[in-house]
């Protein structure tokens, strides 16, 4: 699948702001099962300064300077993606997830010294006794570990309400947990803080969904914005995908921006800026199918865990 996405950010100011500085992850990773085939990034007012870099988790990053007295900004992200098709591994072939859980600390190759910092807490994810237990209830002893986790997102997708609105970007998931509403980036959240309770290493991913589903099947939740899932290690099989909020292993309609510990880490845009007085931000983000090949542009559903 090709897709060109397109994603505005705009700020609206009650007065005029004479500076700010702001730094984006827009960009789409390059990775085995993506390829990002042309991207350019737009700026109203036109920046001062615009530099690039890698981060330290490899994401690729924006950072701009604008220093014309202005009462709105706008930014612009214009990107051509390709995705191949993946085949996760098979759950129940998967190693017992106290065995995952054990040899962590003991993997000192790259790869897994890599997997290993994504088992500690991060700003926006702390472990608990509470997530620990919510967590338990799928990850039963000896359990292959791709098994619990499919049967934890299905649980987080049936027993959590997708509610814009009812939390913000500080909303911890101990609080999501407690309410069982919010949106992609808490589900997410969520989702990573039972797998490090557990001691597990888990991974917040931000990315993009299919705006236009193709004929006869639903639209999912989170394509109308940046969307957030997140990814599981497993020793032999690599990282693994899961979307909570759809209750999907992500495949041809997930579009990889980013990855990292948490939101923190990959924000699509954030910056500081000096006056301004009351402002408003607003979002779109449009992901258009441009070819389609013999496979399903949809990613299957999880199917129910087995009893």
């Amino acid at each position: 699948m090709k897709y060109r996405v397109k994603h505005v950010t705009r700020y609206q100011y009650g007065d005029k702001v004479p500076v700010c500085l702001n730094e984006v992850h827009l960009t789409p990773r390059q990775n085995d099962r993506q390829s990002c085939l042309k991207h350019r990034i737009q700026v109203r007012p036109r920046p001062l300064s615009v530099t690039n870099r890698v981060d330290y988790f490899g994401n690729p990053v924006h950072f701009f300077t604008v220093q014309t007295g202005h009462s709105h900004l706008t930014v612009m992200s214009r990107s051509l993606v390709e995705i191949r098709p993946s085949t996760p591994p098979r759950p129940n072939a998967t190693p017992p997830w106290e065995t995952v859980r054990d040899g962590l600390p003991l993997d000192t190759s790259s790869t897994g010294l890599d997997a290993f910092q994504f088992v500690f807490d991060s700003p926006c994810i702390r472990s608990s006794p509470e997530l620990a237990a919510y967590c338990a209830l799928s990850f039963r002893p000896g359990r292959p570990i791709l098994e619990a986790a499919l049967d934890l997102t299905h649980r987080i997708y049936h027993e959590f309400k997708y509610q814009p609105g009812s939390t913000s970007v500080n909303t911890p998931p101990s609080e999501v947990l407690r309410t069982r509403r919010g949106v992609c980036q808490d589900f997410a959240h969520v989702q990573i803080g039972c797998l490090r309770s557990l001691g597990l290493a888990a991974r917040y991913v931000s990315g993009y969904l299919l705006t236009q589903p193709p004929p006869g099947q639903a639209r999912l939740m989170g394509a109308d914005a940046s969307h957030a899932w997140l990814s599981i290690y497993i020793p032999q099989h690599g990282w693994v995908d899961l979307d909570p909020t759809n209750n999907i292993i992500p495949s041809l309609d997930h579009i990889l921006l980013a990855w990292g510990r948490d939101y923190s880490d990959v924000c699509p845009v954030k910056g500081i800026f000096h006056g301004g007085g009351r402002h408003s931000v607003s979002v779109s983000v449009d992901v258009i199918p441009l070819a389609t090949s013999s496979a399903p542009s949809a990613s299957p559903p999880i199917p129910p865990p087995a009893t």
